[in-house]
């Protein structure tokens, strides 16, 4: 075996081993009860339990509004930062610092609307700052500036000081906390540089700058290659069709989302992507990313020794929680991330964590989990700061959820638009024909555990998260021979009891 073979085999075996999350939530990750025995029990709902002094003589220091300060720019920050505002506890006292360059956007855009070709009316910022996202005002530099809080954009914490409550940037900035809140999002999985995983044309995209990087190669390519199965490769995919590219989906599983999607759910979106001639290959392995004469990657090789040309490469394969420097907080060595309670505080007083990067007690199903969605960021956000600001005592109750759009731009022939809440555990049960509407009820000892709905009308997804967290009781026999999803849906309906369906 070669020894780029032996690398690649090897970084592949870590992302199995660590990686039991599919774009967010561990769905079958381990028990909490450990977590909960190992937690120490403050006191809740005392006010002194969650802040801490953050007063301090010192000229170096270079932030003015030291009471609290988030650590990240992404969804998490920005609905922290409004709930600040809600509270009246931002002006003066509220200080943001972001490895970007830009305020808090909602980052999901960027693998949908933003990958838009340039004829499409693609999205682009200040467009998608937070909280558009969820119908919530538009939080501009100005916003943040208009209502007093300090912002530092591109210099990331590079470590910290528990004992003296600092933060240290890259440029060198000494910045001071009395609480402090973690919300540092993920990064990319790479491939390893020895099998070509940095070579130019090779895209990986997690902010606005790789995003941007990715479209400059998309206006001049031909052929791209998109690795791996999951959201980042379907909806990369999806874009590419619309810039009518020559297109690629490599991944080694044996259908898409694996681990969401049942085999004949994949089918069908792999039959649709078919028809806007995206071609895929499951099963793949890949070896080696190859250079062409200019430096630039020029075809995948694939450990069965096949070769597929590319002139862009676009690696969607995972991410890993962004923790560093804050280890010392306490990892979930599992799941991965930071370690929380349930209300989102970790193990040092006054150090709290939110979003993709936070391990948190998933109250519903009785484990931790990592959960790596925008509406886990937005919502984890508000819980956090509202425990920390009040007398809140009830622990974080998230439901999963998880949903995708594509095909949306202009001269689409199908737009794509499905949600799934809940836990995929048990058997399955699929209705509908994906003309355009599909569901499948995941059930498991006669309890309905999750539900996926493709196309479904508005009143028919507010449904899903009642079931998915009422987990009535459902006759499988009825629902198999259902005509529609309709009446699918309305037998689902009909299990639920009087107080879930108002």
């Amino acid at each position: 075996m070669s020894s780029s073979s032996a690398s690649f085999r090897r970084f592949m075996a870590s992302l199995s081993s660590s990686s039991s999350l599919w774009h967010g939530v561990s769905l079958r990750g381990p028990r909490s009860g450990s977590f909960a025995a190992t937690r120490s029990s403050p006191l809740i709902g005392c006010r002194r339990n969650f802040r801490r002094s953050f007063f301090v003589a010192s000229s170096a220091l270079a932030n003015e509004n030291r009471e609290f300060v988030i650590v990240g720019g992404g969804n998490a920050a920005g609905y922290a930062a409004r709930t600040f505002v809600e509270h009246g506890m931002a002006d003066g006292r509220l200080c943001i610092v972001a490895k970007e360059a830009y305020a808090p956007y909602e980052r999901p855009a960027l693998t949908k609307a933003y990958l838009f070709p340039l004829d499409k009316k693609p999205a682009r910022l200040p467009g998608f700052h937070t909280c558009v996202g969820s119908g919530g005002e538009r939080q501009t530099p100005e916003w943040y500036k208009e209502r007093g809080i300090e912002t530092i954009y591109n210099d990331a914490v590079t470590s910290i000081d528990i004992e003296k409550q600092t933060l240290t940037t890259n440029s060198g900035k000494l910045l001071k906390y009395g609480s402090l809140i973690v919300a540092t999002g993920c990064t990319a999985s790479r491939f390893p540089e020895k099998i070509g995983g940095n070579l130019p044309g090779v895209h990986y995209i997690r902010d606005v700058a790789d995003a941007d990087a990715l479209i400059s190669s998309l206006e001049k390519a031909k052929k791209v290659v998109v690795v791996g199965g999951g959201y980042i490769g379907m909806e990369v995919a999806a874009a590419a069709v619309g810039w009518k590219l020559d297109t690629t989906v490599v991944f080694p599983e044996n259908h898409l989302l694996q681990r969401l999607f049942t085999p004949s759910l994949a089918q069908r979106y792999e039959e649709l992507y078919k028809e806007n001639g995206v071609k895929f290959m499951k099963g793949a392995l890949i070896k080696n990313l190859e250079a062409g004469a200019d430096g630039r990657v020029a075809a995948i090789e694939l450990q069965d020794g096949s070769r597929i040309e590319a002139d862009t490469v676009v690696i969607g394969i995972g991410a890993k929680p962004a923790v560093s420097p804050f280890e010392s907080v306490g990892l979930n060595t599992t799941v991965g991330g930071i370690q929380v309670d349930g209300l989102f505080r970790t193990s040092v007083p006054g150090i709290f964590s939110i979003g993709d990067v936070a391990a948190f007690p998933l109250k519903i199903y009785d484990r931790v989990a990592r959960v790596e969605h925008v509406d886990h960021a937005r919502r984890s956000a508000q819980h956090c700061v509202n425990a920390l600001l009040t007398a809140q005592t009830h622990t974080y109750d998230y439901l999963p959820y998880f949903y995708s759009r594509v095909f949306e731009y202009e001269g689409s022939s199908r737009k794509v638009w499905w949600q799934f809440y809940g836990d995929n555990v048990g058997e399955t049960v699929e209705v509908g024909n994906f003309d355009p509407k599909i569901a499948t009820f995941w059930i498991d000892s006669g309890k309905l555990k999750g539900v996926l709905l493709e196309s479904g009308s508005a009143e028919e997804f507010q449904l899903l998260p009642k079931l998915a967290r009422s987990q009535p009781l459902v006759d499988k026999a009825k629902l198999q021979n259902a005509s529609s999803v309709e009446e699918a849906l309305d037998i689902a309906r009909s299990s639920l009891p009087v107080d879930a369906t108002v």
